[in-house]
């Protein structure tokens, strides 16, 4: 049971073990200077006191090491700590959430278009005594492990995807690194893709893309209107079909309008039939 749980938390059974390790015990040699150095202090004192004092903020843990083991197995703080200054090295663990911007990565999709894709991770420290003795550097792992898994996952996606579901694929990059990271006591809790850059004659081409599908679009629109202002004028010229003045009464309309917009003298023909009308009067 305790060999399968092993395999499964690697980094738990490996903190386990150096956490006894530690435990065990400095042996002889290490009790001796241990000793001297208490004796050191007590003899300089109260010069002595200035360095036996570490302050730890409430951001920050301290991993203390004496001897080359850590004290405990376990980071100490906030507050302030006794430590001995002649055989203990204390190593202060920033807790608080840090960012840092990806450059650009020249990327080439799962359809063959080559794009530059930047991105911003968030990321923190939940386990002080694993970023310690695990990697010497936390920031540049956590940097470079982005940078190659952003290329890995962007190489499996199309364009297509790329443009139109970054919220998923931003999820689906910060679990990885998780993944990827807890065994160092690092938890990536954001990653935004801040641009996704794309070359000059691609662009060239979907902005022709999308000015043709808009053209298409208009001339529907346009070819629907005049279908709607074809069946209109039907139904008007059967409504004026029913009553031959109804048109010569829009004929005078149109003129009215026409003599409101432009200030001009206007000549029009007076149809016979109303001549008529009036000497019958």
């Amino acid at each position: 049971m305790k060999s399968s749980q092993s395999k499964l938390d690697p980094a738990r059974a490996d903190k386990a073990s150096k956490s006894q390790s530690s435990t065990a015990g400095f042996g002889c040699f290490g009790w001796i200077l241990i000793f001297l150095s208490v004796i050191f202090i007590f003899a300089t004192l109260p010069l002595s006191i200035w360095f036996c004092l570490q302050v730890v903020k409430e951001y920050e843990r301290a991993v203390i090491f004496r001897l080359g083991r850590i004290v405990q197995g376990r980071a100490k703080g906030p507050g302030i700590l006794w430590i001995l200054p002649c055989t203990d090295t204390v190593s202060l663990v920033d807790l608080r959430t840090m960012s840092f911007s990806v450059p650009p990565q020249e990327v080439l999709t799962k359809d063959s278009v080559t794009i530059m894709v930047d991105a911003t991770v968030y990321y923190r420290i939940f386990d002080p005594v694993l970023s310690v003795i695990s990697v010497i550097n936390v920031d540049s792992v956590t940097h470079l492990l982005a940078q190659t898994t952003l290329r890995n996952i962007l190489g499996t996606k199309s364009l297509s995807d790329i443009l139109s579901d970054r919220e998923h694929m931003a999820q689906e990059l910060e679990l990885l690194l998780f993944d990827a990271s807890k065994g160092w006591g690092i938890k990536v809790e954001r990653v935004e893709f801040k641009d996704v850059r794309l070359p000059v004659a691609l662009q060239r081409a979907m902005a022709a893309e999308a000015e043709a599908v808009r053209d298409a679009h208009a001339k529907v629109i346009a070819a629907e209107g005049e279908l709607n202002a074809s069946h209109a004028l039907k139904e008007a010229a059967m409504v004026m079909s029913m009553s031959p003045n109804t048109l010569q009464l829009r004929y005078l309309q149109t003129l009215s309008e026409v003599a409101s917009e432009r200030h001009s003298t206007i000549m029009f023909p007076v149809p016979i039939n109303m001549a008529l009308a009036f000497s019958k009067n």
